[in-house]
């Protein structure tokens, strides 16, 4: 059978992510690729790509994250100090990669959007924090035991968000195998978003018929192809779609769009992944 678009599986604790999308990929028949890796402790949203749609995967890496953690102090802090010393984690920070890691240790920056302490009970600290693709929560937590002087440590964590997608709209590997088991084709197609969720934030441009099937088959975009689009600069990434909203292709801009006006000649962006099938082939 064979799906295509993005699923939203709730990874529990145990599997590893490479584990979870196979198991995704069995039960619905279809290739599969993963992005944003969790830890096989670690629980929470994971975004699991399905047929044309791993095409994404470099862009759905670039995620902004969001965690839940539970983090226990080695020694008792007042919450007031507690506090403080999350707050001077918000914006740029350094970070090595932990030990047990699979990637290379080199020193790292990565920016902490916002953390905010959610609970405190006795040497247990709960703290939410929203971050750039690629931050180690696991160091974050040994590095605010580092600032209060105590020492920490992570005992606990759930992605909540990977980008717009949030872990209310995920479903659970059991949800996912009642719905295959039963060969219920219209639950699963629910359960999947289409491609075009995972560009919400990029910019668009919308074509014309006979330009999304020249960009389907390779052809640079022109701008006499265009009927909108919004604001871009060269070299942003930018969704190509149909009239309809369906995602034609990723590409990239070559020209400022303050510089022409749609229906101009001239090339406008070139392809990087193409999602349609040019007219005339079958899927």
């Amino acid at each position: 059978m064979g799906y295509t678009g993005i699923l939203l599986v709730d990874k529990p604790r145990g599997p590893s992510s490479h584990q979870v999308a196979a198991w995704v990929g069995e039960m619905l028949q279809s290739n599969v690729g993963h992005s944003g890796t969790l830890d096989p402790m670690v629980s929470g949203v994971l975004v699991v790509m399905l047929g044309k749609a791993v095409r994404l995967a470099p862009l759905l890496l670039l995620h902004e994250k969001e965690y839940v953690v539970c983090l226990l102090l080695h020694a008792d802090v007042p919450r007031e100090q507690v506090e403080e010393a999350v707050k001077q984690f918000t914006g740029r920070i350094y970070q090595r990669p932990p030990r047990r890691s699979a990637v290379k240790r080199a020193l790292r920056i990565r920016v902490i959007h916002w953390i905010e302490l959610l609970d405190m009970q006795g040497r247990l600290v709960l703290i939410r924090v929203r971050c750039e693709a690629g931050t180690y929560i696991r160091s974050l937590c040994v590095h605010i035991g580092w600032v209060l002087g105590c020492g920490s440590q992570m005992i606990e964590l759930r992605r909540t968000r990977s980008g717009g997608f949030l872990v209310e709209d995920t479903h659970t590997l059991h949800e996912i195998r009642d719905a295959a088991e039963t060969g219920n084709g219209e639950m699963i197609r629910s359960m999947i978003l289409p491609p075009e969720a995972a560009v919400l934030d990029l910019p668009k441009i919308v074509v014309r018929p006979g330009a999304a099937d020249a960009v389907a088959h390779g052809a640079i975009l022109a701008g006499v192809g265009m009927i909108w689009c919004d604001p871009f600069v060269r070299g942003q990434s930018i969704a190509v779609v149909t009239v309809e909203g369906r995602l034609v292709a990723l590409a990239e801009a070559v020209r400022d769009s303050a510089k022409f006006a749609c229906g101009d000649p001239g090339f406008v962006a070139k392809s990087l992944r193409v999602f349609s099938l040019p007219s005339g082939v079958n899927k």
